[in-house]
């Protein structure tokens, strides 16, 4: 599947016959090249920055489709040539044998929700950059805020105040902060769409029972929720390993190394995790905050994430003794806490 062209491979179980067509990529010129093949007809495709269009088109079509998962196919080790062509014919073949390992397709409101938060998140990065513009700019021509937190309402106001004789750093400096400006308000009209969604709609019920844990938010706990979807395929321990939250190993005969987290799976959800894993680091109490989101939450939901907040400060406490550093303490909290979402997730309504 490529944006422009698919490449199409067909094979006849029976006869051996194989069928090769190139096509343009519309969902009606691949379903009636496939309504020509001898029936029945299934088909797979490998996982891509084309979507899902096409399994729904051809589910809605009546035609059993798989989505591969590219990196659980099996390739011959010594194979140096990879073509569309060879490419489809093996997946073909791997799918006649039964070989084809399918990702999780997502529904249509599901992956409505999961570009909103990936256009938050992208948000996020483009202010931090716009951000770092503005500070080094400032910096360069010896202007250094020493009025407090940065970034605040006083600070913005100090950056207002920054005026340059010469036309050509005045005009990059007003756009930098008009950059900074309008990414903010950006940010803050996707916040305000998201807080709706959580509030109201097929995920409030997991985003209630997620954000029980300390350092979950409301954005964090809908993150959570789109992402990673049906939290039943996995299990406390699973998850991790999903996420990329576990240590790589490299073992061989008797000897076992293990290296740095994986990193497999969701950045972004790795990301909200580490971020959200240094919460539990000082003495745990229940404030306002986190009470009123407790209010809204099952009462089965509460008593779990008490324990699991519990657990989680003890966690830093029991790394802090050993003199762990704090960024491989922050990652095993974050896998230890990816399990607790499972668990909270997971819980019979």
């Amino acid at each position: 599947m490529h944006a422009r062209s698919v490449v199409a491979t067909g094979l006849d179980v029976v006869t051996g016959e194989v069928f090769k067509k190139t096509l343009i990529p519309s969902d009606e010129a691949v379903i009636g090249w496939l309504r020509t093949l001898p029936g029945p007809v299934a088909t797979t495709y490998e996982a891509g920055p084309t979507g899902f269009r096409l399994y729904r088109a051809l589910t809605a079509a009546g035609i059993r489709c798989e989505v591969a998962a590219p990196s659980k196919l099996r390739r011959a080790s010594g194979e140096r040539v990879k073509t569309d062509a060879k490419d489809a014919l093996l997946l073909a073949q791997l799918l006649q044998v039964g070989q084809i390992t399918s990702v999780r397709v997502p529904s249509v409101s599901e992956e409505a929700a999961r570009d909103l938060v990936r256009a938050r998140e992208d948000v996020r990065g483009d202010l931090m950059s716009a951000r770092h513009r503005v500070s080094k700019l400032l910096l360069r021509h010896g202007h250094v805020y020493y009025g407090g937190e940065t970034w605040s309402a006083k600070h913005h106001a100090w950056l207002r105040q920054i005026r340059f004789d010469q036309p050509g750093t005045r005009a990059a400096y007003e756009a930098d902060l008009e950059a900074v400006e309008f990414a903010i308000a950006r940010r803050d009209q996707l916040d305000a769409t998201i807080a709706a969604m959580a509030a109201d709609s097929e995920f409030t019920a997991t985003v209630r029972k997620l954000w029980c844990l300390r350092g979950v938010s409301t954005l964090t706990a809908f993150a959570l929720a789109v992402e990673i979807g049906n939290w039943e395929r996995f299990t406390g321990s699973s998850v991790g390993a999903y996420l990329g939250l576990v240590p790589s190993e490299h073992s061989s005969g008797q000897s076992r190394r293990q290296g740095s987290i994986t990193k497999a799976g969701n950045s972004h959800v790795r990301r909200l995790l580490i971020e959200a894993a240094w919460h539990h680091k000082p003495r745990y109490k229940v404030g306002k905050t986190l009470q009123a989101r407790w209010d809204q939450a099952p009462a089965a939901a509460r008593a779990r994430a008490h324990v699991g907040n519990q657990r989680l400060h003890q966690r830093w406490a029991v790394y802090c003794a050993r003199k762990k550093k704090h960024t491989v303490a922050t990652t095993a909290i974050a896998r230890e806490l990816a399990g607790w979402c499972w668990s909270l997730a997971t819980l019979p309504e």
